[in-house]
């Protein structure tokens, strides 16, 4: 079976809650996803220690500088063995050129599997009015095809979207461009600070190939059970 879609989003402060989340989750079940916060306070030894339990890791710091501090970042990421890493479209076509080419230089010269690289194009707690206030007037759905086309236009494998954007961004990058999509609730959930939101099927539905789930499972009395009845709702049976 393909490996689960589903990435378990690690929004703690700290390693202690992050691994007693981590420590009750099954690796083979699901990704998780180390953001700023966590990693800020945390570093890569944290990181490390999830890839070591056999964890998929996408490390999500969305990097955004000048073309050869993004792509330094980018090698030391690829270092630490993450299986996904980003950057911000925004940043520009010749910032993510050289994020792919470190990627690759560096998962060559030290024999690791070459992660994902991914771009962020709008973030899910964007909305029009949001985006004309930085000058994007067309709207989140145009903004977010126009960046996708950007990146993929640099080798870039796939762009995090939310799941109204999936079917048009499907469309228009092909079936081997990864969608990986935040703002994910199971039905009947809590949609916190996200605007665009789905279900875990909706999503996959919309053409997504990966789901960030956070609150849902990580906040659930039992994670794994959690994660088990979400991939239940995908027609994945754990």
């Amino acid at each position: 079976m393909k490996a689960s879609p589903v990435i378990v989003a690690l929004d703690f402060p700290d390693a202690a809650g992050a691994l007693a989340v981590a420590q009750r989750l099954a690796p083979g079940d699901c990704a998780l996803k180390v953001g700023k916060e966590l990693f800020t306070a945390e570093g890569p030894t944290l990181v490390r220690d999830l890839v070591g339990r056999g964890f998929r890791v996408f490390l999500d710091l969305k990097f955004h500088d000048i073309p050869n501090t993004v792509a330094q970042a980018c090698a030391a990421a690829t270092r630490l063995g993450v299986w996904m890493l980003n950057v911000h479209a925004s940043g520009g076509a010749t910032m993510m050129a050289a994020a792919r080419e470190a990627v690759d230089r560096t998962a060559a010269a030290t024999g690791r599997a070459r992660p994902y690289l991914i771009a962020v194009t709008v973030l899910t707690s964007l909305r029009a009015p949001d985006l004309a206030e930085t000058g994007v007037c067309d709207g989140p759905e145009a903004q977010v095809l126009r960046l996708a086309r950007l990146a993929q236009s640099k080798g870039v494998d796939g762009v995090v979207c939310s799941s109204r954007e999936a079917a048009s961004l499907r469309a228009a990058c092909g079936p081997q461009f990864l969608l990986v999509t935040p703002g994910i609730r199971p039905a009947g959930a809590d949609t916190h600070d996200q605007a665009r939101t789905a279900t875990p099927a909706q999503a996959l539905a919309a053409g997504a190939d990966y789901l960030v789930i956070g609150r849902p499972i990580t906040q659930a009395p039992d994670p794994q059970a959690a994660l088990e009845s979400i991939q239940r709702t995908l027609g994945r049976n754990p």
